[in-house]
């Protein structure tokens, strides 16, 4: 019996295609010495790119995870506070929620921590606690982490609500502990449902992370960005900038594609 398209695995012609194009578009870059220059100068933002996504999609992980555990409690006040925070987070585009929290948020924060704080330097007590300032990358990497936790909740919530009642009832009975019962039957089974759309908010945070160059950071967007200004090679530039964004969000995808397989195959 022949299995239904949804089940059969096509052969990945679209893969070879995108191959193609990117060992052609990397000979090109290393064939022209302008193509050359352009890399060379964008490079240096690939590791601000990096370092903002992995700690921004960790954070944001470790708070959403959060949120989802407070939206499942018993507790009818922590319900309503994840299901305010997730509503009104979601609401906010990610370029607004950017500019707030750089310029209106961490401003506030700071100037309330010092005004908390007054007292106690005053005392003597807490002079090397005061905030002085956060960097803009750090600014970025705070609204990233805030903008995707409420996203990356709902993942959560929805993966641990997949699993069977029963199953939890029997660890109940067998005298597990709330975390017990988490670490050990829930939170194995809901990360083969959780890990799919976790994984697809991951390369959604490579995209975004571009965003933190309208703060000025220094990563691959914000680097073409200064190039293409002061040798007017937009085409160019933007060319190069595209295929780097491209190269790593490709390069996640197959990765966590390859990922899902593997663990759909110790399933069966």
């Amino acid at each position: 019996m022949t299995p239904p398209p949804s089940q059969t695995r096509d052969f990945p012609y679209w893969l070879v295609a995108a191959a193609a194009i990117a060992i052609a578009v990397a000979i090109s870059i290393a064939a022209s010495d302008l193509y050359v220059q352009i890399f060379g100068a964008i490079s240096r933002g690939i590791w601000i790119t990096i370092w903002v996504t992995l700690v921004g999609f960790a954070l944001a992980s470790a708070l959403g995870l959060g949120i989802a555990l407070m939206a499942l409690s018993k507790s009818l006040v922590l319900r309503q506070i994840a299901r305010f925070y997730v509503e009104i987070i979601r609401g906010v585009p990610v370029l607004v929620l950017l500019f707030w929290i750089a310029f209106a948020g961490v401003p506030a924060f700071v100037a309330g921590w010092n005004w908390l704080t007054g007292p106690l330097r005053e005392a003597g007590f807490g002079g090397e606690l005061l905030v002085r300032d956060i960097s803009l990358l750090w600014r970025a990497v705070i609204a990233l982490t805030i903008g995707y936790s409420a996203f990356i909740a709902e993942v959560f919530r929805a993966g641990i609500l997949s699993v069977d009642p029963g199953q939890i009832e029997a660890a109940k009975a067998l005298g597990l502990t709330g975390f017990q019962r988490f670490r050990l039957i829930v939170f194995p089974q809901a990360i083969r449902t959780i890990l799919p759309p976790l994984g697809n908010d991951f390369v959604a945070m490579v995209k975004d992370s571009s965003l933190v160059s309208v703060l000025g950071v220094a990563d691959i967007t914000q680097l073409g960005k200064i190039y293409a200004s002061g040798s007017f090679r937009f085409f160019e530039t933007y060319s190069v900038v595209a295929y780097i964004y491209l190269l790593l969000t490709v390069s996640l995808s197959l990765m966590l594609r390859a990922l899902e397989r593997r663990m759909r195959r110790s399933i069966q």
